[in-house]
Protein backbone atom coordinates (compact mmCIF):
# COMPACT_ATOMS: atom_id res chain seq x y z
CA UNK A 1 0.00 0.00 0.00
CA UNK A 2 2.81 2.45 1.09
CA UNK A 3 5.62 1.91 -1.47
CA UNK A 4 3.51 0.31 -4.07
CA UNK A 5 1.30 3.38 -3.93
CA UNK A 6 3.66 5.60 -5.41
CA UNK A 7 5.19 3.03 -7.61
CA UNK A 8 2.23 1.50 -9.34
CA UNK A 9 2.43 2.15 -13.42
CA UNK A 10 -0.65 1.39 -15.75
CA UNK A 11 1.04 -1.29 -16.84
CA UNK A 12 0.42 -3.08 -13.36
CA UNK A 13 -2.95 -2.85 -13.45
CA UNK A 14 -5.50 -5.12 -13.93
CA UNK A 15 -9.28 -5.34 -15.17
CA UNK A 16 -11.70 -6.38 -12.65
CA UNK A 17 -15.07 -7.41 -13.92
CA UNK A 18 -17.14 -8.15 -10.93
CA UNK A 19 -18.13 -5.55 -7.98
CA UNK A 20 -17.04 -6.66 -4.60
CA UNK A 21 -19.57 -5.97 -1.85
CA UNK A 22 -16.69 -7.28 0.23
CA UNK A 23 -13.10 -7.80 0.38
CA UNK A 24 -11.33 -10.57 1.86
CA UNK A 25 -10.61 -10.89 5.56
CA UNK A 26 -7.37 -9.85 6.22
CA UNK A 27 -7.16 -10.94 9.73
CA UNK A 28 -7.15 -14.65 8.59
CA UNK A 29 -3.72 -14.63 7.84
CA UNK A 30 -2.13 -12.95 10.37
CA UNK A 31 -0.14 -14.84 13.09
CA UNK A 32 -2.58 -14.97 16.69
CA UNK A 33 -0.75 -12.43 19.59
CA UNK A 34 1.83 -14.70 21.57
CA UNK A 35 0.56 -16.80 24.49
CA UNK A 36 0.36 -13.56 27.17
CA UNK A 37 0.10 -10.94 25.36
CA UNK A 38 -2.08 -8.52 24.47
CA UNK A 39 -3.10 -7.01 20.69
CA UNK A 40 -4.65 -3.74 19.59
CA UNK A 41 -6.47 -4.50 15.87
CA UNK A 42 -7.32 -1.69 13.68
CA UNK A 43 -9.31 -3.11 10.31
CA UNK A 44 -10.25 -0.31 7.70
CA UNK A 45 -12.67 -0.47 5.15
CA UNK A 46 -12.49 1.88 1.83
CA UNK A 47 -15.15 1.96 -0.76
CA UNK A 48 -14.72 3.34 -4.08
CA UNK A 49 -18.11 3.73 -6.23
CA UNK A 50 -21.63 3.55 -5.46
CA UNK A 51 -22.79 2.00 -2.03
CA UNK A 52 -25.34 2.32 0.76
CA UNK A 53 -22.19 1.77 3.36
CA UNK A 54 -19.82 4.85 4.75
CA UNK A 55 -17.02 5.98 2.44
CA UNK A 56 -14.19 5.09 4.67
CA UNK A 57 -14.65 2.92 8.14
CA UNK A 58 -13.27 0.65 11.03
CA UNK A 59 -13.55 -1.23 13.60
CA UNK A 60 -10.71 -1.12 16.68
CA UNK A 61 -10.29 -4.39 18.61
CA UNK A 62 -8.36 -4.82 21.91
CA UNK A 63 -7.97 -8.68 21.52
CA UNK A 64 -11.02 -9.69 20.83
CA UNK A 65 -13.24 -7.45 22.14
CA UNK A 66 -14.67 -4.93 20.22
CA UNK A 67 -14.06 -1.38 21.77
CA UNK A 68 -15.21 1.16 18.75
CA UNK A 69 -16.30 1.50 15.45
CA UNK A 70 -15.75 4.76 12.95
CA UNK A 71 -18.22 5.31 10.35
CA UNK A 72 -16.89 7.57 8.36
CA UNK A 73 -18.07 10.81 10.63
CA UNK A 74 -18.18 9.67 14.26
CA UNK A 75 -16.29 7.54 16.62
CA UNK A 76 -18.83 5.43 18.78
CA UNK A 77 -17.08 3.61 21.92
CA UNK A 78 -18.15 -0.31 21.71
CA UNK A 79 -18.79 -2.34 24.74
CA UNK A 80 -18.79 -1.43 28.78
CA UNK A 81 -17.51 2.13 28.18
CA UNK A 82 -17.90 5.70 29.61
CA UNK A 83 -16.51 8.99 27.50
CA UNK A 84 -12.73 8.19 28.55
CA UNK A 85 -12.54 6.08 25.56
CA UNK A 86 -12.70 9.08 23.37
CA UNK A 87 -9.70 10.39 25.09
CA UNK A 88 -7.99 7.37 24.65
CA UNK A 89 -8.35 6.88 21.03
CA UNK A 90 -7.73 10.57 20.01
CA UNK A 91 -3.53 10.31 19.15
CA UNK A 92 -4.50 6.45 17.76
CA UNK A 93 -7.03 8.04 15.43
CA UNK A 94 -5.64 11.37 14.58
CA UNK A 95 -2.35 9.46 13.12
CA UNK A 96 -3.33 5.79 12.05
CA UNK A 97 -6.31 6.01 10.41
CA UNK A 98 -5.49 9.75 8.87
CA UNK A 99 -2.97 8.10 7.38
CA UNK A 100 -5.03 5.45 6.06
CA UNK A 101 -7.17 7.37 4.78
CA UNK A 102 -4.65 9.43 2.74
CA UNK A 103 -3.38 6.19 1.54
CA UNK A 104 -7.09 5.00 0.30
CA UNK A 105 -7.79 7.96 -1.56
CA UNK A 106 -3.78 7.68 -3.72
CA UNK A 107 -4.38 3.76 -4.42
CA UNK A 108 -7.91 3.97 -5.14
CA UNK A 109 -7.08 7.36 -7.50
CA UNK A 110 -4.36 5.15 -9.52
CA UNK A 111 -6.21 2.10 -9.75
CA UNK A 112 -9.60 3.36 -11.18
CA UNK A 113 -7.94 4.59 -14.42
CA UNK A 114 -9.06 1.10 -15.88
CA UNK A 115 -12.46 0.89 -13.77
CA UNK A 116 -15.79 0.98 -15.13
CA UNK A 117 -17.82 3.82 -13.63
CA UNK A 118 -19.94 2.30 -11.99
CA UNK A 119 -18.10 -0.52 -10.36
CA UNK A 120 -17.65 -1.01 -6.50
CA UNK A 121 -13.69 -1.25 -5.33
CA UNK A 122 -12.81 -2.39 -2.28
CA UNK A 123 -9.50 -1.05 -0.54
CA UNK A 124 -8.79 -2.36 3.06
CA UNK A 125 -5.82 -2.25 5.83
CA UNK A 126 -5.08 -3.98 9.22
CA UNK A 127 -3.24 -2.45 11.64
CA UNK A 128 -1.71 -4.89 14.56
CA UNK A 129 0.17 -4.13 17.38
CA UNK A 130 0.72 -6.26 20.61
CA UNK A 131 2.49 -6.25 24.16
CA UNK A 132 4.47 -9.17 25.42
CA UNK A 133 4.73 -9.92 28.69
CA UNK A 134 6.15 -7.86 31.75
CA UNK A 135 4.68 -4.80 29.58
CA UNK A 136 7.77 -5.25 26.60
CA UNK A 137 6.10 -3.72 23.31
CA UNK A 138 5.94 -6.33 20.55
CA UNK A 139 5.82 -6.45 17.00
CA UNK A 140 3.51 -4.13 14.65
CA UNK A 141 1.88 -5.42 11.52
CA UNK A 142 0.37 -3.40 8.47
CA UNK A 143 -1.21 -5.26 5.66
CA UNK A 144 -3.18 -4.48 2.83
CA UNK A 145 -5.28 -5.30 0.48
CA UNK A 146 -7.08 -3.77 -3.06
CA UNK A 147 -9.70 -5.50 -4.79
CA UNK A 148 -10.16 -8.87 -2.46
CA UNK A 149 -5.89 -9.17 -3.19
CA UNK A 150 -2.88 -8.45 -0.62
CA UNK A 151 -0.81 -5.97 -2.00
CA UNK A 152 1.91 -5.61 0.41
CA UNK A 153 2.84 -5.76 4.24
CA UNK A 154 4.97 -3.54 6.74
CA UNK A 155 6.85 -5.31 9.58
CA UNK A 156 8.23 -3.84 12.50
CA UNK A 157 10.01 -5.51 15.46
CA UNK A 158 12.72 -4.95 17.32
CA UNK A 159 14.25 -2.11 15.40
CA UNK A 160 13.57 -4.75 12.31
CA UNK A 161 12.34 -3.43 9.41
CA UNK A 162 10.54 -5.47 6.20
CA UNK A 163 8.26 -4.82 3.38
CA UNK A 164 7.15 -7.35 1.21
CA UNK A 165 5.55 -6.30 -2.15
CA UNK A 166 3.07 -8.64 -4.01
CA UNK A 167 2.99 -6.56 -7.17
CA UNK A 168 5.40 -6.44 -9.89
CA UNK A 169 7.85 -4.09 -9.05
CA UNK A 170 11.76 -3.72 -8.68
CA UNK A 171 13.45 -3.85 -5.93
CA UNK A 172 16.16 -1.10 -6.63
CA UNK A 173 12.38 1.21 -7.09
CA UNK A 174 11.73 0.27 -3.68
CA UNK A 175 14.69 0.77 -1.68
CA UNK A 176 15.25 4.03 -1.62
CA UNK A 177 11.70 4.90 -0.17
CA UNK A 178 12.46 2.29 2.91
CA UNK A 179 14.41 4.15 5.28
CA UNK A 180 11.62 7.00 4.96
CA UNK A 181 8.97 4.32 6.20
CA UNK A 182 11.15 2.73 8.72
CA UNK A 183 11.62 6.03 10.55
CA UNK A 184 7.66 6.36 10.62
CA UNK A 185 7.11 3.01 12.12
CA UNK A 186 9.94 3.59 14.55
CA UNK A 187 9.04 7.30 15.89
CA UNK A 188 5.58 7.59 14.98
CA UNK A 189 2.99 4.45 14.57
CA UNK A 190 4.96 2.10 16.67
CA UNK A 191 4.99 4.39 19.32
CA UNK A 192 1.36 5.79 19.35
CA UNK A 193 -0.11 2.18 18.35
CA UNK A 194 1.92 0.50 22.22
CA UNK A 195 0.89 3.38 23.77
CA UNK A 196 -2.87 3.23 22.96
CA UNK A 197 -3.07 -0.19 23.74
CA UNK A 198 -1.82 0.13 27.42
CA UNK A 199 -4.19 2.51 27.91
CA UNK A 200 -7.12 0.74 26.56
CA UNK A 201 -5.80 -2.66 28.73
CA UNK A 202 -6.03 -0.46 31.84
CA UNK A 203 -9.62 0.80 30.79
CA UNK A 204 -10.72 -2.81 30.12
CA UNK A 205 -9.18 -4.75 32.69
CA UNK A 206 -12.23 -6.15 33.62
CA UNK A 207 -13.12 -7.52 30.49
CA UNK A 208 -9.85 -8.77 28.84
CA UNK A 209 -9.28 -10.86 32.62
CA UNK A 210 -12.62 -12.37 32.79
CA UNK A 211 -13.20 -16.24 33.18
CA UNK A 212 -16.00 -17.86 32.19
CA UNK A 213 -16.32 -21.35 32.95
CA UNK A 214 -17.64 -23.23 29.39
CA UNK A 215 -21.10 -25.77 29.26
CA UNK A 216 -20.17 -28.66 28.06
CA UNK A 217 -22.64 -31.22 26.85
CA UNK A 218 -21.30 -35.15 25.26
CA UNK A 219 -23.86 -36.92 23.19
CA UNK A 220 -25.03 -39.86 20.91
CA UNK A 221 -27.02 -39.31 18.21
CA UNK A 222 -28.49 -41.66 15.42
CA UNK A 223 -26.55 -41.15 11.99
CA UNK A 224 -29.41 -42.17 9.18
CA UNK A 225 -26.84 -41.59 6.64
CA UNK A 226 -24.34 -43.87 7.77
CA UNK A 227 -26.37 -46.05 9.71
CA UNK A 228 -24.18 -46.06 12.51
CA UNK A 229 -24.12 -42.99 15.24
CA UNK A 230 -22.23 -39.80 15.59
CA UNK A 231 -20.62 -38.55 19.42
CA UNK A 232 -20.52 -34.99 19.22
CA UNK A 233 -18.93 -32.91 22.06
CA UNK A 234 -20.10 -28.72 22.30
CA UNK A 235 -18.30 -26.67 24.53
CA UNK A 236 -20.20 -23.07 24.66
CA UNK A 237 -20.56 -19.89 26.79
CA UNK A 238 -16.75 -19.92 27.81
CA UNK A 239 -14.22 -17.12 27.93
CA UNK A 240 -11.28 -15.99 27.06
CA UNK A 241 -11.11 -17.95 23.40
CA UNK A 242 -8.30 -20.74 24.47
CA UNK A 243 -10.06 -23.66 25.31
CA UNK A 244 -8.20 -27.70 24.86
CA UNK A 245 -11.21 -29.86 23.55
CA UNK A 246 -10.21 -33.80 23.04
CA UNK A 247 -11.93 -37.35 22.55
CA UNK A 248 -11.13 -40.10 24.05
CA UNK A 249 -11.85 -44.06 22.97
CA UNK A 250 -10.96 -46.29 25.66
CA UNK A 251 -8.73 -44.10 27.06
CA UNK A 252 -7.10 -42.96 24.28
CA UNK A 253 -6.95 -39.83 22.23
CA UNK A 254 -9.17 -40.00 18.68
CA UNK A 255 -6.78 -39.44 16.21
CA UNK A 256 -7.27 -35.94 14.68
CA UNK A 257 -7.83 -36.94 10.93
CA UNK A 258 -10.92 -38.87 12.53
CA UNK A 259 -12.64 -35.67 13.74
CA UNK A 260 -14.94 -33.73 12.26
CA UNK A 261 -15.93 -29.62 13.08
CA UNK A 262 -13.45 -27.74 16.16
CA UNK A 263 -13.72 -24.53 14.86
CA UNK A 264 -13.88 -21.79 17.35
CA UNK A 265 -17.12 -19.70 17.08
CA UNK A 266 -18.55 -16.63 18.40
CA UNK A 267 -21.36 -16.36 20.26
CA UNK A 268 -23.52 -13.05 20.58
CA UNK A 269 -23.03 -12.48 23.97
CA UNK A 270 -18.72 -12.46 23.69
CA UNK A 271 -18.14 -15.69 24.43
CA UNK A 272 -17.50 -18.95 22.36
CA UNK A 273 -18.15 -22.18 21.82
CA UNK A 274 -17.07 -25.35 19.94
CA UNK A 275 -17.74 -28.71 18.92
CA UNK A 276 -15.89 -31.87 18.06
CA UNK A 277 -17.88 -34.61 16.14
CA UNK A 278 -17.08 -38.35 15.57
CA UNK A 279 -18.31 -40.98 13.66
CA UNK A 280 -18.69 -44.48 15.27
CA UNK A 281 -20.16 -47.87 14.44
CA UNK A 282 -21.92 -50.27 16.80
CA UNK A 283 -19.03 -51.24 19.03
CA UNK A 284 -18.58 -51.37 22.94
CA UNK A 285 -15.99 -48.45 22.69
CA UNK A 286 -16.48 -46.15 26.17
CA UNK A 287 -16.33 -42.51 25.13
CA UNK A 288 -15.16 -39.67 27.00
CA UNK A 289 -14.76 -35.98 26.11
CA UNK A 290 -12.46 -33.83 28.04
CA UNK A 291 -12.29 -29.87 28.36
CA UNK A 292 -9.06 -27.46 29.38
CA UNK A 293 -9.80 -23.86 30.28
CA UNK A 294 -8.15 -21.34 32.09
CA UNK A 295 -11.69 -20.94 34.03
CA UNK A 296 -11.89 -24.24 34.92
CA UNK A 297 -9.31 -25.37 38.42
CA UNK A 298 -8.69 -28.98 36.96
CA UNK A 299 -9.70 -30.71 33.22
CA UNK A 300 -13.27 -31.69 33.21
CA UNK A 301 -14.09 -35.13 32.05
CA UNK A 302 -17.68 -35.70 30.29
CA UNK A 303 -19.13 -39.51 29.82
CA UNK A 304 -21.61 -39.89 27.48
CA UNK A 305 -24.97 -39.53 27.51
CA UNK A 306 -27.71 -40.74 24.84
CA UNK A 307 -29.69 -37.86 23.02
CA UNK A 308 -33.44 -37.95 24.51
CA UNK A 309 -36.03 -39.33 21.60
CA UNK A 310 -38.89 -38.09 21.40
CA UNK A 311 -40.83 -41.03 22.59
CA UNK A 312 -38.78 -40.45 26.02
CA UNK A 313 -40.09 -36.35 26.25
CA UNK A 314 -43.66 -37.31 25.54
CA UNK A 315 -43.46 -40.17 28.31
CA UNK A 316 -42.04 -37.94 30.38
CA UNK A 317 -44.68 -35.10 29.52
CA UNK A 318 -47.54 -37.19 30.13
CA UNK A 319 -46.41 -38.81 33.43
CA UNK A 320 -45.92 -34.81 34.41
CA UNK A 321 -49.64 -34.62 33.32
CA UNK A 322 -50.51 -37.68 35.21
CA UNK A 323 -48.56 -36.38 38.44
CA UNK A 324 -50.27 -33.06 38.57
CA UNK A 325 -53.70 -34.44 38.00
CA UNK A 326 -53.17 -36.85 40.82
CA UNK A 327 -52.03 -33.89 43.00
CA UNK A 328 -55.18 -31.61 41.80
CA UNK A 329 -57.90 -34.46 42.35
CA UNK A 330 -56.25 -35.16 46.46
CA UNK A 331 -56.00 -31.50 47.09
CA UNK A 332 -59.76 -31.33 45.62
CA UNK A 333 -61.03 -34.16 47.88
CA UNK A 334 -59.61 -32.82 51.35
CA UNK A 335 -61.36 -29.00 50.34
CA UNK A 336 -64.63 -31.24 50.08
CA UNK A 337 -64.53 -33.35 53.25
CA UNK A 338 -63.12 -30.55 55.24
CA UNK A 339 -66.78 -28.61 53.78
CA UNK A 340 -68.65 -31.42 54.83
CA UNK A 341 -67.22 -31.30 58.56
CA UNK A 342 -68.54 -27.57 58.44
CA UNK A 343 -71.81 -28.35 57.56
CA UNK A 344 -74.66 -28.59 60.06
CA UNK A 345 -76.48 -32.08 60.37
Amino acid sequence: MYIATYLKTKSMQRKWTESYVLAFLLTLSLPPASDGSHSLWLLSTYLQGKTQFPEFSYTTSLDDITVGYYNSTTYIPRGNTTNEDDVIDSDYIKVISGYMYDSFLRRSALLRQDSQNDSLDVYQTLVFCELLDLDKPGQMIIKDSARGSTTDELHYFNNTFTYTVTVNIKQELIKPHLEVFKQEFAHTFHPVCIKTLKNYLKKREDQINRKTAPNIRFIQKANSDSGGSRVSCLATGFYPRHINLTLFRDGQPVSDHEITGGDLLPNGDGTYQMRKSLEISADKHKYTCSATHLSLDNKLIIDLEDEPSRLHIGVAVVMLVCAISVILAVVWMRRQAGRLRLCPH
